[in-house]
């Protein structure tokens, strides 16, 4: 019988973050959208180095990706991603009427396969939306290259990657739109949230406006502890605001952020690398930890092994994950197996370790002996 129990993932959140939801009940008062959540996005903007008027938090990261979805494309445009990626990315696009069209995967990277994605451009393609999983942004030069050959948007999915560089420089201060995902597992979370990041005047107006019902300039109003009472709305608009709730505990993450999670994460991915790297049959993803904090920690099983050994971590007490079932394998979007034979393969030889900062030191060396002990038997 095993008394311990390892998750996959978990909140990290404490005194700090309840202090700070505590002083916004008992000092404030106001828990919808105001002077905290433009606190939120002013750190963000300071932490990325970024004008303050580029960051728009929402209350999800599929929010964040629905909004900027609706921003650059119309009814019945397609938008070229990856299948392997979370759900999220296939119905940011489709609720905004778009169509996702969907790519294989580099088998090293597992993140958009630009070569394919070019045999999948059409007439009426308008963006891509490269998906940095597990933080890695993959081809990222290659695919805005694409893009503007093309006339095409580009929205990443950087969902996992906040906090990476490319080419040293921050995932959401270059480039055309980034939307970073604050839940509950991720790099920093705010219980739940998300942000839009762009340079694009337009593209932050329309979005600004639109996580507030649609109703024109109502952010300034909310930020100064007044609302709208009469107002224009010239386009459609959702609930999808963030509150302050949120902001609090949002601000408080992203101070321990350096000097607590992303070492943490690090580390962790490290060890990891350093244990498993001549491992038979088990593949690592590239990952240059130089650059990238790691959300998850994905390997690939191979010889038909995953399976077995998820079995086996679980019969040792250690949760594992899969990251992620083929979009393009969902009803809902035409269940087309067959189609895409990289992305399927690689689905059977997913496996996603423990990573996140709760873990201590003897869990991961505990994770690496029973990994390590499954493969010395087979």
């Amino acid at each position: 019988m095993v008394n311990r129990h390892i998750r996959l993932s978990r909140s990290i959140v404490g005194q700090q973050e309840a202090e700070a939801v505590s002083r916004l009940l008992i000092e404030d008062g106001y828990l919808g959208m105001g002077k905290e959540v433009k606190a939120f996005e002013e750190d963000i903007a300071q932490f990325l180095h970024v004008p303050r008027a580029r960051v728009i938090c929402v209350n999800s990261g599929t929010a964040a990706l629905h909004l900027a979805v609706q921003a650059i494309a119309k009814p019945g445009d397609k938008i070229l991603v990856q299948s392997l990626t979370f759900l999220s990315s296939f119905q940011a696009i489709s609720a905004a009427g778009a169509i996702p069209i969907a790519c294989e995967v580099d088998k090293e990277t597992l993140t958009l396969d630009i070569e394919d994605a070019k045999r999948r451009l059409t007439h009426d393609t308008c963006a891509v939306m490269p998906v940095h999983y597990a933080s890695n942004p993959g081809r990222l030069d290659d695919i805005y290259e694409f893009a503007s050959k093309n006339k095409l948007r580009v929205i990443e999915d950087a969902a996992h990657a906040f906090g990476c560089t490319y080419h040293k420089r921050a995932i959401g201060t270059f480039g055309d739109i980034a939307c970073f995902s604050f839940d509950g597992i991720k790099n920093i979370t705010s219980g739940e949230g998300g942000a839009v990041i762009s340079s694009d005047e337009g593209v932050q107006r329309q979005t600004r406006d639109a996580r507030l019902l649609g109703v024109q300039k109502d952010t300034e109003k909310r930020f100064s502890g007044e609302r709208s009472w009469e107002f224009e709305v010239t386009h459609q608009g959702y609930r999808y605001h963030m509150s302050n709730i949120f902001a609090a505990i949002g601000r408080v993450q992203l101070s321990r952020f350096e000097r607590e999670f992303k070492p943490k994460r690090i580390e962790i991915a490290r060890r990891y690398r350093s244990n498993f790297s001549q491992l038979k049959d088990v593949k690592l993803l590239e990952s240059n930890l130089q650059e990238i904090v790691p959300h998850i920690f994905p390997i690939r099983v191979l010889q038909g092994k995953r399976d077995s050994l998820r079995n086996f971590l679980a019969d040792k007490g250690i949760e594992s994950g899969v990251h992620y079932k083929p979009n393009h394998l969902l009803s809902f979007y035409g269940a087309q197996k067959g189609s895409l034979p990289v992305t399927e393969g690689l689905y059977e030889e997913l496996l996603t370790l423990p990573l996140h900062p709760g873990l201590t030191d003897d869990d991961v060396e505990y994770i690496i002996e029973i990994v390590r002990e499954y493969f010395s038997q087979k």
